[in-house]
């Protein structure tokens, strides 16, 4: 298994970091998953603010959380309310992750790492619950299907490119971006009319709250 294993160099790290951030806001679990078994099998050495996520105990969370999500995110209706209940998860996480690859001995890194990975979690999560919201208005479940399947296909490439080709992973991430912003921009009308029901969502949770609390 030695021969397999390799050392991250700084651009691979970098990449790392970047990669982390924006998959998180389209299939964190699986992420995590992935890069953690990726430590766990010894084919690459994590960083030390990673070395958690080979954990055996994280890795089971993940997978079982990975598995749960392949299938709701295949579900029309299901999936935009997975992700809108994910809103408030993805995007931190996404920043943590980054923070976790880059911040572990600087702490100005740390932070400047987890402000980056943050704003990519929520430009890839806000991009997914856009183009979802209009894939959902389709009557029939195998385009829905089939964007959920190309988003998992999407982000092992994308994981599997940081770890191999960081420079080439860049130029398609900063492509990715760029295509994520055009959809939102596109789809606009499903843009605002995914924000209201997450307006709805979040101002019926503090109802809800603050009937328990009377």
């Amino acid at each position: 298994m030695d021969a397999f294993r390799h050392l991250i160099d700084a651009p691979q790290l970098l990449a790392l970091a970047a990669a982390l951030g924006w998959a998180s806001g389209v299939r964190l679990y699986l992420a995590v998953f992935l890069v953690g078994g990726a430590g766990y099998m010894g084919w690459i050495d994590l960083p030390p603010g990673l070395q958690v996520l080979q954990h055996p105990g994280v890795l089971a969370a993940a997978g079982f959380m990975a598995f749960t999500e392949f299938f709701a995110d295949k579900i029309p209706y299901v999936d935009t309310v997975w992700d809108m209940i994910h809103t408030v998860i993805r995007i931190p996480a996404g920043a943590a992750l980054a923070a976790g690859a880059l911040g572990a001995d600087n702490q100005a890194m740390g932070w400047i790492a987890a402000l980056l990975g943050g704003s990519l979690a929520a430009t890839s999560h806000a991009a997914k619950l856009t183009t979802r919201a209009a894939v959902n208005t389709s009557p029939e479940p195998f385009s829905n299907i089939g964007v959920s399947l190309l988003e998992d296909g999407f982000v092992v490439f994308m994981l599997w490119l940081s770890a191999t080709h960081p420079v080439i992973f860049a130029l398609a991430l900063v492509l990715t971006l760029g295509t994520a912003v055009l959809l939102m921009i596109v789809l606009v009308k499903f843009l605002r009319a995914v924000i209201i029901r997450l307006r709805r969502f979040f101002e019926s949770g503090r109802v809800s709250q603050g009937r328990l609390d009377v």
